[in-house]
């Protein structure tokens, strides 16, 4: 069998998509203000859902095309990862406008703040993933925001507790989870790339959030943990501080002790060392094998060859195929070209 084939989350939108994209406007504009998001939709009515669906469609289309065996749905109804689902939970103020710096300074934003318990309400994702699946037969896969990069990405005004703020957003997310495991969705994946930031963090308390936010999803859902380095600024940025690689290493054996079956890392952007394979005993590594913020097209030889480097540390049964991360700073005709080179070069292994 070749290997299987799968993206992370965003993918570019299309221009009738009716929300602001913190791609294309920048990370500077990840606070997008409650009024502009609500209105734009409200003012829509009907016709906001209509559009979403045929985003969602011709996204998935695309990445079928290129041969992805599990695609999302390019996150098309989404500002940010972050802050769509922000705005579905209790306990956050959008008008309530922090600055904080990010990323261990690599930039300072206005951010929503956190003024009350977080609780999940009405689950939103099963609406998003059915839209999504209708469209294809291959299986849809559905991206959430963990609990650390979700604390991390907003100002606490209220808990001043990390672990509490932790596990209120964790148990808000099995919710969603669980309502989405309910309606069929069988891959779910949790972005966690402050893991790489914070690995210390991951360790104390980081995971055992992740294992609430697992708690009760059933065996035919794949349990996935996303953790790249960091996106830049801007396509081609070179120095934007990325998260220390290494931190995979510290953290991996207790990725793989945990209930998590797969696990996505970035290694196109800065190859690790991949004797770091070895460390997953138990756990399916999903290797991102082209840069997601870089205009270089990787060719289908050089994909190939880390691929076969790969397997010398990994049996093939335990090993997917990648971007490193969302493909939102590209034009559709880019990242189409990555994705078929991607695909080729792992369905030919």
């Amino acid at each position: 069998m070749p290997l299987l084939t799968t993206t992370i989350g965003a993918y570019p939108k299309p221009p009738y998509v009716p929300v602001i994209d913190w791609f294309t406007k920048g990370l500077m504009t990840t606070r997008i203000p409650t009024e502009t998001y609500d209105e734009t939709l409200g003012s829509l009515g009907d016709e906001a859902e209509t559009l979403f669906a045929r985003a969602a469609k011709e996204v998935i289309a695309d990445q079928v095309a290129c041969g992805i065996d599990i695609p999302t749905d390019g996150e098309v109804r989404r500002e940010n990862y972050i802050h769509y689902h922000c705005r579905h939970l209790t306990g956050f103020d959008f008008e309530k406008l922090v600055p904080k710096s990010l990323r261990q300074g690599a930039y300072t934003v206005e951010l929503p703040s956190i003024v009350g318990k977080i609780e999940a309400q009405e689950p939103f994702l099963p609406r998003d993933w059915r839209a999504a699946q209708q469209s294809t037969d291959r299986p849809v896969k559905v991206t959430l925001p963990g609990p650390m990069t979700i604390a991390d990405t907003t100002v606490d005004l209220h808990y001043d507790d990390e672990m509490a703020l932790g596990r209120d957003l964790a148990t808000a997310l099995n919710r969603e989870i669980l309502a989405l495991s309910e309606a069929g969705c069988r891959y779910i994946q949790i972005d966690e790339p402050l893991f790489a930031r914070y690995p210390e963090k991951a360790l104390a308390f980081g995971i055992d959030h992740l294992e609430r936010c697992w708690h009760g999803v059933p065996d035919s859902v794949t349990r996935t943990a996303h953790m790249c380095c960091g996106y830049p600024n801007k396509l081609d940025d070179e120095d934007y501080p990325k998260a220390d690689s290494g931190a995979y290493l510290t953290i991996a054996e207790g990725i793989d002790r945990s209930s998590i079956q797969a696990v996505s890392l970035e290694d196109a952007h800065r190859h690790n060392e991949l004797k770091l394979l070895e460390n997953f005993q138990s756990t399916t590594v999903i290797l991102g094998l082209v840069t997601i913020a870089s205009s270089h097209m990787e060719s289908v030889e050089e994909i190939r060859a880390r691929i076969l480097q790969a397997l010398e540390h990994i049996p093939a049964e335990r090993l997917m195929a990648a971007p490193d991360c969302g493909l939102g700073y590209f034009t559709r005709e880019q990242a189409m070209t990555k994705l078929k080179a991607l695909c080729e070069a792992a369905h030919s292994v």
